[in-house]
């Protein structure tokens, strides 16, 4: 009987363990080493990241690339099947190790070493391959110790992308996410004076700002690093050795955050210390807004989203109810009010969300709940029963969309406060012109500035339906009511009835077509319960009320609760025949490293603003030609679903989300920022003056 529990026990947990990355972690004696995988699998072709992760004692150190004064960096050598290839080692920011005289450069704690891992086309898909490597370390207190250890990783091979691994995933994310990249300063040395200027460092704290150089021959490291701020970055005074490097590489750590900084020698660049006029700019961009510059973009930002396509349904069923008041302007004032009210309340509940996961440690940025496949999956069921209600299947109590007086004469502001929540949520896939700028200022500051960046955006959005119903002039102009409101409601349900399906592509484009079956099987369900809705509310029948409502909950729960797949990897072709390659940091590197001009289109499937300009734009001859012509790199950074390295990049920019377009030139200097609203003209301009 003990032997049959025995042997149910080992299959059960190799049950569990199968299809799963597994490594075993080895004491070296001062520190414990591992091999960690981003994914629970690795596809043929494939590359994840695989993280090498030290648990140093206390008290303990180990060495950055380079380790100061004295110490030695860790190292690693791969065993791998043909065809299999590891990548070297993207280094976190490292902390300062003074010891005596000496300042060396390392970690302690625990660090994660991440790497590309790329397994072969010809690998076979259920076999499981185990990698092994001998790593290196030089561990350190008073006195230091080698250490060595042999690793192995047993990594299965998948058919499809694996899903990130529950535990590891979004451990390496953050590391990613955390890792020093270059964000558009521009840098030179001259003199023992190393000047940094950029738009990340407009308004940073600069107070313990440290400049940590790759070359441990360039600096004297012990020498104190003096700081001189400027209205567009600073300048360090650095004890350089002799000879002067050719070059000055290096990280720089500033007011909390890390970035990637490439000098050459020459004068310091304009605005990097307080010495002199600052130069002219354009325009007020990223942390130089400030609150009342900030606010302006977004009141602005606000007003313009009016106008962007992803609103066009909600809004025309707002004004179809401000006319359907007629001569009532004291209902119409209260639905206005209702409706702002609804705006604002879902903006900061957004933004509070926002905040709240942003401070938890999640890189997400505007428009974060359309990452989600659940989320879209019930915004996409919503959509479809917003427009059969429209249609007349079936009747809201208190009129969600408040078409007709003789509906908003029972309970209309509900329904306005709700009309005005939804407005907000279908925005979310828009980033109108002022936004960007606005938006990633705002979550760079105290959630209390950051709200109030939300709640002029929230204004900016509802004010012209509220002006409508507060200025008599303007609510005379509008339609009468009459018996065309019913064929007008009846027609916007078809704008819905597209809207629901426009998130089903989205949907399937975030999960795969694995989800597109569920969805569907779930429309038909809401579809029965609204049918029966409208049934129970024209007969009063009890049972048809409780059965709609009970399969109403039965989809929204179905499509929450259903496990997502990841998506398989997209193909490498744009629409039209502008070709692209899946954006990564490596990727642009080395494309920057091959003197080429670089395009960097920051996109997502829910992005309508996105979409727009991939059609209108980016799909275009002319881009074609201009990039065939230029020799142009064309990066696609898909944010469709939640990203950290991307969304790390997006804040690098002063963005909160996309679009954003990047054109980097040959000469290797910072990428010029394109306009949120494109058009072939100023794609082709760009691309031209870059290369």
């Amino acid at each position: 009987m003990l032997r049959s529990l025995r042997l149910l026990a080992g299959a059960f947990a190799a049950l569990i363990l199968s299809g799963q990355a597994l490594a075993a972690p080895v004491d070296t004696g001062h520190l414990t080493a591992e091999l960690v995988p981003a994914a629970r699998g690795i596809a043929p072709g494939q590359s994840i990241t695989v993280a090498l992760r030290q648990d140093i004692d206390k008290g303990w150190h180990t060495y950055w690339r380079n380790p100061g004064d004295s110490g030695d960096y860790t190292k690693i050598a791969w065993t791998l099947p043909p065809g299999w290839s590891a990548g070297e080692f993207s280094w976190p920011a490292p902390h300062r190790l003074p010891i005596g005289p000496l300042v060396n450069y390392g970690y302690e704690g625990e660090v994660l070493l991440p790497l590309t891992l790329t397994a072969p086309a010809n690998a076979r898909a259920g076999e499981t391959i185990k990698l092994s490597a001998a790593v290196a370390f030089l561990v350190c207190a008073e006195i230091c110790v080698p250490e060595d250890a042999v690793l192995t990783l047993d990594l299965p091979v998948v058919a499809a992308p694996a899903p990130a691994d529950p535990k590891w995933g979004p451990v390496i994310a953050r590391t990613l996410a955390a890792i020093p990249r270059s964000a558009g300063l521009t840098a030179a040395f001259e003199a023992g004076k190393l000047a940094i200027v950029g738009a990340p460092l407009k308004g940073a704290d600069m107070a313990g700002a440290y400049f940590y150089p790759y070359s441990g021959k360039a600096l004297d490291h012990a020498k104190p690093q003096t700081i001189e701020r400027g209205p567009e970055g600073l300048t360090l005074t650095l004890a350089m050795r002799e000879p002067a490097p050719e070059t000055l590489d290096g990280v720089l750590a500033v007011g909390g955050r890390t970035y990637e900084v490439a000098a050459a020698p020459g004068p310091a660049p304009p605005g990097a210390s307080g010495l002199g006029p600052p130069p002219a700019r354009l325009a007020p961009t990223g942390p130089d807004l400030g609150l009342v510059g900030a606010a302006l973009f977004a009141l602005l930002g606000g007003l313009i989203l009016n106008l962007m396509p992803c609103v066009f349904p909600v809004l025309a069923m707002k004004a179809a109810s401000l006319a359907g008041h007629g001569a009532d302007t004291g209902a119409a004032r209260k639905q206005a009010l209702a409706f702002g009210a609804g705006v604002l309340a879902t903006f900061l509940a957004l933004a509070a969300g926002l905040i709240a996961l942003q401070a938890a440690g999640s890189a997400v940025g505007w428009g974060f709940q359309l990452q989600s496949p659940p989320v879209v999956a019930v915004l996409a069921l919503l959509m479809l029963a917003v427009a059969l209600n429209l249609s007349g299947v079936f009747e809201v109590a208190g009129s969600v969309q408040n078409v007709g007086s003789g509906l908003a004469s029972r309970g209309g502001v509900a329904g306005a406060f709700f009309t005005g929540a939804l407005a907000v949520v279908v925005a979310a896939p828009c980033t109108a012109p002022f936004m960007g700028p606005a938006l990633g200022w705002a979550l760079t500051q105290s959630p209390v500035a950051a709200l109030s960046i939300f709640l002029a955006l929230g204004v900016g959005f509802a004010a012209p339906f509220v002006a409508v119903a507060f200025v008599p002039g303007l609510l005379a102009r509008l339609p009468r009511p009459g018996p065309w409101m019913d064929v007008f409601r009846k027609a916007l349900a078809f704008p819905m009835y597209a809207a629901a399906g426009w998130l089903v592509w989205v949907l399937t484009l975030q999960a795969g077509e694995g989800a597109l079956a569920l969805i569907l099987a779930a429309a038909v369900v809401v579809a029965l319960a609204a049918w029966l809705a409208g049934i129970a509310q024209r007969r009063a029948a009890l049972p048809q009320a409780i059965a709609a409502g009970a399969l109403a909950i039965l989809a929204i729960g179905a499509a929450l609760g259903f496990r997502y797949p990841e998506p398989a990897v997209a193909g490498a072709t744009a629409a039209a025949d502008v070709p692209y390659e899946p954006y990564s940091p490596e990727r642009l590197a080395a494309a920057r490293a091959e003197g080429k001009t670089v395009f960097v289109n920051y996109t997502a499937a829910w992005c309508v603003s996105c979409q727009v300009n991939e059609r209108v734009a980016l799909s275009t001859k002319s881009v074609a030609e201009a990039m065939a012509r230029n020799d142009v790199v064309y990066l696609k950074a898909d944010w469709t679903r939640r990203d950290a390295v991307i969304a790390a990049e997006l804040e690098s920019f002063g963005r909160a989300g996309v679009p954003l377009y990047l054109v980097y030139g040959k000469d290797g200097g910072p990428p010029k920022i394109l306009p949120a609203l494109l058009t072939d003209r100023v794609v082709v301009r760009a691309l031209d003056a870059a290369a």
